[in-house]
């Protein structure tokens, strides 16, 4: 987005002018032989399978910046297992495919939990949790980009873009969160616009002084699924299972991490990948889910900062969230008209009544159970736990591999 206007806690790297793709390649494939990348691509099958990935794994084929990609294939048969493993062969980089079903990985899975480590149920979350630890495993990668499967409009420049502050050693970087415009003939990114947003400036309105909540309020588009990192974030973060992973994980880099050590940047001027339903009726699918686990997330983060929640205090962050969320729609159908975009304010209403509902069954959620799942522990606890857990790990995806 052509600005450069910094606001926040945090570093933004904005697009400026007109940037020479061919510059910022040569210079990340020479910073890269210092800090070798390692891609992380967490799928499922049908991801695998689908459009954008005969694209993306186009553009790979020339990333001479990247060392060795690691895909973590979620719940999948053997055969199409071997199907990815056929499809990703074209690449001319070092490839593993992470079988989280197969019989490997599984008795792994279970000596964790027997030690009192669960990486979570199947999801997108101990999809990241198992590949991070590959990579701990495997030893040949300082740096770890992270990136959906799903993106139509994929370019390498993307992805350089996001390794860019983490692998240039006079910039000091050790987390990156990426960035974009969503736009087709319509405004989309519902959950960013309509709930996250919204919801954290209410939150911001009735807690005073909650540094956390400016933290995240800084991120341009705190539900972005690209991000990068050093692999010392990977092996000391804990990692959300759920739709809550996004914040969960930012949640974890505050912890960890100062704020000048993070940063956030425009990766591309437009980002287009598949559309969630709703599902306003159905609370287990849909926005209505991630809208709940990622509600969840904030106040159970919140809680460990020492808030203290109630009935009162939930019922008047509904109303607070409301209030703003009115006002947001407004905001969006202005900037709608002025560049010629479809909006349409009653389907935007709809979506705010829907995702009010969700701030009351996550608070509903909360108010019985404040603890709720855990997080993934992190790589140190689990190497803790079991000792030589990341060599079984290794052994494991490299003998799915062979």
């Amino acid at each position: 987005m052509a600005d450069f206007y910094h606001a926040g806690m945090l570093t933004t790297l904005h697009r400026l002018g007109k940037p020479k793709p061919e510059r910022l390649m040569a210079e990340v494939e020479l910073y890269s032989t210092l800090r070798p990348v390692a891609l992380v691509l967490p799928a499922l099958y049908s991801d695998v399978m689908g459009e954008a990935m005969k694209g993306i794994r186009q553009e790979l084929k020339a990333a001479r910046f990247i060392k060795e990609i690691v895909l973590t294939l979620g719940p999948a048969t053997d055969e199409e297992f071997s199907n990815v493993k056929r499809f990703m062969s074209e690449i001319p980089i070092e490839v593993k495919i992470v079988h989280t079903k197969g019989k490997r990985l599984q008795e792994l899975y279970r000596s964790l939990e027997e030690r009192g480590i669960s990486a979570g149920p199947d999801g997108k979350g101990r999809s990241a949790w198992t590949a991070y630890g590959y990579v701990l495993a495997s030893g040949k990668s300082n740096v770890i980009a992270l990136h959906d499967c799903d993106i139509i409009n994929y370019n390498l420049e993307l992805l350089a873009r996001l390794i860019y502050p983490v692998i240039t050693p006079t910039l000091e970087f050790t987390f990156c969160k990426g960035y974009y415009a969503r736009v087709t003939d319509k405004l989309h990114g519902r959950v960013t616009r309509l709930f996250v947003t919204p919801l954290i400036r209410a939150l911001k309105r009735i807690l005073s002084q909650q540094p956390f909540l400016e933290f995240l309020d800084s991120f341009r588009y705190p539900l972005s699924g690209e991000f990068c990192m050093t692999t010392e974030v990977a092996r000391i973060n804990r990692v959300p299972w759920d739709w809550g992973l996004e914040v969960g994980m930012l949640a974890e880099v505050y912890r960890n991490y100062s704020l000048k050590r993070i940063c956030q940047v425009d990766i591309t001027e437009n980002y287009e990948h598949k559309h969630q339903k709703l599902s306003a009726e159905d609370p287990s699918a849909g926005l209505m889910k991630m809208s709940i686990d990622i509600a969840k997330s904030l106040f159970r983060t919140l809680a460990s900062e020492g808030i203290v929640f109630s009935e009162g205090f939930f019922k008047t962050l509904v109303s607070a969230y409301l209030r703003i969320a009115e006002d947001t729609i407004k905001r969006y159908e202005s900037d709608a008209a002025i560049n010629g975009l479809t909006f349409d304010r009653h389907e935007e209403a709809m979506t705010v009544d829907a995702f009010t509902k969700s701030i009351t069954t996550a608070s509903r959620a909360i108010m019985e159970d404040p603890l709720g799942a855990p997080l993934i522990p992190n790589w140190n606890r689990a190497i803790s736990a079991i000792p030589g857990v990341l060599e079984r790990l290794k052994s494991a995806v490299e003998e799915d591999n062979k």
